[in-house]
């Protein structure tokens, strides 16, 4: 049945007093729309100055240095920032400082002329009262405390007029090794991370993401001024312990000398600004190509180790595919990143083979099906395609939550195994929300994101490959697009290593708990605090198409390293908070990540250091100002303001407001009998 039709006007919309006043309210809610828009200006977060009376401050300068200590499969970090203040106020700087993921963050240590002082670890709120007071009592103070799991506040307080207060932070990481060569990144950008007006269910007990308008694009007052961003140097000690055949930079020009076995590798311009992330690799010779490692920390409570073993490449055929080709197109994708998206797109087009399927997914503020389903993958329909593909531009925001219920929802055809292969920038705010949910849809399928842009959300990206089963890789520059893609898809034309298991001796506590399918060119992983006297073997195994597959690894043979101990930490916390997604008890997460990190000296979601310098070093009667630096250049500044829609927004608001004056102008009326 269709609906009724009012065949006249009520008289409700008749009455003129009435007919101004709706006219009016819709005026007044399209100036809020815009106002909304206007609102959503960017506003980068980084090192802040601010002044006494609320504006900003350009009167001061940062300079960072990084050194990477490399052996083997650990690097020890330190981040050396040197907040100097050449204006007559005293000041607190405050950094937003992004971290690669896993980071294991625990030294801080303040410097100020020949004095250093030597950070202490404390419950967060403990730390945070702890700095605000010796502040406000105007001693230097200096806190680091985690925003996100890959991004750190750095905080520095009294910076007196014509000083350089220095702030130097460590960290260990662990070294990537994939597809044949090792490499370390360090996230120099950031891109603004967009949150959902609608926010996803999560457990009452989920984790709930860092300050949501810590990188949140917000108002800017109009008298506000930015410091410019810091200057970035950096130089990597780096001792592989194998013979190398290359080291080289997909994202900076970049200088090697070589002492005996160590390598000394510089920036070719000496510094640079923090615009894009910073990635190094290198290459071992065909000979030297490491099949198992083992690194190990002695301790007083325990030994603790760092495995790594790996499999030999399987050659099968494939079994046919359904792949899901999903694409951002939000606002931060805008520039070279959608170039480079798009081109990743093309190339798993041309990869396709006969008998596969496919469909595409792209969304910003909404999101949109090439096909109603997964179609052949032939000639005409992969044309239509590869059109689509070409014409998508940036815009919008980041709803990515419908995006991937999209890929993921319903069953792949029989006898086809469903890929899906996520391009995006991953600029969420929402990551706990989405990686619950994708905990909830998946499946059987298998999610492969791929990093694409400056700067992108590293830890989101592996996190959904480890949640979906998958394998994450990112795309640096436009130039490497084609051979990124041929690696990714060495991975989804080979089978994984399935029903990996290891075997340590009794008493052993390791991480991850559960271990993943491990793909072409992948090795297998994991960190351990030994029972016992630490040592005995450690057996590998899994499943793969040929048969089953084993080896060992002798642990009293390690090489010996600091910072294993600390990795355990931060391994054992991350599996804790993923508890905490899954709906444990929040209590209990907390106390045990508070120990933790207490006892590993690890800031993490509920721990901070601090260091306090004893003396007063600001007068009384002297006024405390805070200032702020940016995060990136002007590429990061525009990829802001795209990532919230606000371009959108704001031409939304434009039209509809001169359709509201447009209404609110006196028109001359009919009266029924007239309109008869």
């Amino acid at each position: 049945m269709q609906p009724a039709r009012l065949t006249r006007k009520p008289r409700l919309f008749t009455s003129p007093r009435l007919q101004r006043q709706r006219r009016l309210g819709f005026g007044f809610l399209l100036l809020a729309l815009a106002a909304r828009a206007g609102a959503q200006a960017p506003d980068p977060e980084g090192l802040q100055f601010a002044t006494a009376d609320g504006g900003w401050r350009d009167s001061a300068a940062l300079e960072t240095d990084v050194t990477f200590n490399v052996t083997g499969l650990l690097a020890e970090v330190t981040v050396e920032q040197r907040y100097i203040n050449d204006g007559s106020q005293w000041l607190e700087g405050r950094y937003l400082l992004p971290l690669p993921a896993g980071a294991a963050v625990g030294e801080l240590r303040l410097a100020i002329g020949e004095r250093e002082v030597v950070g202490e670890i404390h419950e967060k709120a403990q730390a945070q009262a702890i700095y605000q007071a010796a502040a406000a009592q105007g001693q230097r103070a200096g806190m680091v405390e985690q925003n996100r799991p890959n991004l750190f506040r750095t905080s520095v307080a009294n910076i007196g007029p014509g000083e350089t207060v220095t702030v130097r932070i460590a960290y260990w990481q662990a070294v990537d090794f994939r597809d044949g060569q090792f490499s370390i990144d360090l996230p120099l950008g950031l891109t603004p991370r967009y949150t959902p007006s609608t926010a996803l269910a999560l457990p009452d007990s989920a984790p709930r993401d860092g300050d949501p308008h810590a990188l949140a694009p917000a108002a800017v007052a109009a008298s506000a001024d930015t410091a410019p961003p810091p200057v970035v140097s950096l130089q990597i000690n780096l001792t592989p312990g194998v013979a190398l055949d290359a080291i080289e930079s997909p994202t900076h020009a970049i200088e090697t000398t070589r002492h005996a076995e160590r390598f000394v590798v510089r920036l070719k311009d000496f510094a640079t600004l923090p615009e894009r992330d910073f990635e190094l690799r290198w290459i071992p010779t065909a000979v030297a190509d490491p099949q198992s490692a083992l690194f190990v920390e002695q301790r007083d409570d325990a030994t603790y180790a760092y495995a790594m073993l790996l499999p030999p490449t399987q050659e099968i055929a494939p079994l046919p595919r359904e792949l899901i080709l999903v694409i951002d197109t939000s606002g931060s994708m805008s520039g070279s990143a959608i170039v480079q998206a798009r081109d990743a797109l093309a190339e798993a087009l041309a990869r396709l083979r006969p008998g596969d399927r496919f469909n595409l997914v792209q969304f910003n503020s909404t999101t949109e099906q090439l096909f109603m389903q997964p179609v052949p993958a032939d000639a005409e329909h992969i044309r239509i395609a590869s059109d689509w593909i070409a014409a998508l531009q940036a815009d919008g925001g980041t709803e990515m939550a419908p995006a991937l219920r999209a890929a993921l929802q319903g069953e792949a055809a029989p006898g086809f195994v469903r890929q899906v292969v996520f391009a995006t920038d991953a600029g969420v705010g929402n990551e706990s929300a989405l990686l619950a949910q994708i905990e909830r849809d998946l499946g059987e399928a298998r999610l492969f994101p791929v990093g694409i842009g400056n700067a992108p959300n590293g830890w989101f990206l592996q996190k959904a490959a480890q949640i979906g089963r998958g394998s994450a890789l990112v795309i640096r520059s436009t130039g490497e697009v084609a051979q990124r893609m041929q690696t990714l898809f060495a991975k989804l034309d080979r089978p994984a290593l399935r029903g990996v298991d290891l075997a340590w001796p009794p008493g052993t506590e390791a991480y991850p708990e559960t271990l993943p399918d491990l793909y072409h060119g992948e090795p297998l992983l994991a960190v351990a605090k030994l029972g016992g006297d630490g040592s005995g073997t450690l057996v590998a195994s899994g499943w793969s198409a040929q048969g089953e597959w084993s080896d060992t690894l002798a642990l009293g043979r390690g090489t010996r390293v600091d910072g294993v101990a600390r990795l355990w930490g931060r391994h054992k916390i991350e599996s804790l908070e993923d508890a905490l997604r899954q709906g444990a008890d929040e209590a209990t997460i907390r106390s045990a990540i508070v120990a933790l990190g207490i006892e590993h000296h690890l800031v993490s979601r509920y721990t901070s250091l601090v260091a306090v310098e004893r003396q007063v070093a600001r007068p009384s009667d002297a006024a405390l100002a805070s200032t702020r630096f940016e995060n990136g250049g002007e590429d990061a500044l525009a990829l802001a303001q795209g990532a919230t829609g606000a371009r959108s927004l704001a031409a939304w608001a434009a039209a509809l407001l001169l359709l509201a004056l447009a209404l609110t102008h006196p028109r001359p009326t009919r009266t029924l009998a007239e309109s008869a």
